[in-house]
């Protein structure tokens, strides 16, 4: 079902079919990507929207009932997040006692050995991942569907690379020839995903997402969008929890979009 479609058929501001049809938008996205060359170097490519559907559809299902304010955009999966639940920034133990989601996840079939999936059954923790839902964890007051009344979270490609050696590889890092192809399917659907939620704001996690928000603002006319930027939670980004926890409560603060969670 296309955005267009779905507007036409619906006039009122939520529905029902508001997951479905985001789930729609996503297959349509990773089927396209599917079919594209990421250079030599990719010798490994993790699709959790497809071995982890069972958990992201839980999700949607589950969270995603109504339009939304604000979309918290990340990059790509991580290898210990959402790479093993099929959740943006989904560290394990924040899915099953935040979210309270459970639920079964598929080996795929391509994997590296450094890097297997075990879907929750994994014991690793996504440090970024941790850091950001901690944050959601305790503007909610540990009560998701207070974070999710007006906030939603993607990421711009839903895929993860990895070279012979397991090392990640963002799209940021692909060659300009590769990541061409890349940006104008993720651009588009991007671009579908913010109209179709009836986002205000778009909150870019780290520097790429907030380029590429930029351009989809700028390239599909989508003047009423506001982009702002938090620092990426990475450690190699800012450091401590603390020093991006404070750094992302001043620019949330700043663009008023603490006062939601109140």
């Amino acid at each position: 079902m296309s955005v267009s479609k779905y507007f036409s058929q619906q006039n009122k501001p939520e529905t029902d079919d508001l997951a479905d049809c985001f789930i729609n938008l996503e297959n349509d996205l990773v089927s396209q990507l599917n079919n594209l060359n990421y250079g030599p170097n990719i010798v490994y490519i993790y699709s959790p929207l497809d071995y982890a559907f069972n958990l992201h559809k839980i999700f949607l299902k589950k969270f995603l009932n109504t339009n939304k304010k604000v979309l918290f955009l990340g990059m790509n999966p991580g290898p210990w997040g959402m790479c093993q639940t099929g959740i943006p920034f989904g560290e394990v133990n924040i899915v099953r006692s935040y979210l309270r989601i459970v639920g079964e996840v598929l080996t795929p079939t391509n994997y590296h050995p450094q890097r297997p999936v075990t879907g929750l059954d994994c014991h690793r923790s996504e440090v970024s991942g941790k850091r950001l839902w901690d944050l959601f964890i305790e503007l909610s007051d540990s009560d998701p569907y207070k974070f999710f009344k007006d906030c939603f979270i993607h990421n711009y490609f839903p895929l993860a690379l990895m070279n012979e050696k397991a090392k990640n590889i963002t799209p940021s890092d692909l060659k300009s020839e590769y990541q061409k192809k890349l940006q104008e399917i993720c651009d588009k659907s991007l671009s579908d995903i913010v109209t179709l939620l009836h986002i205000d704001t778009i909150v870019a996690i780290g520097k790429y997402a907030e380029k590429r928000s930029n351009e989809v603002v700028k390239n599909f006319k989508l003047n009423n969008i506001k982009v702002v930027r938090i620092p990426h939670p990475s450690p190699r980004s800012v450091g401590t929890a603390e020093k991006w926890k404070n750094e992302t409560l001043v620019l949330l603060k700043s663009n008023n979009i603490l006062q939601l969670f109140k």
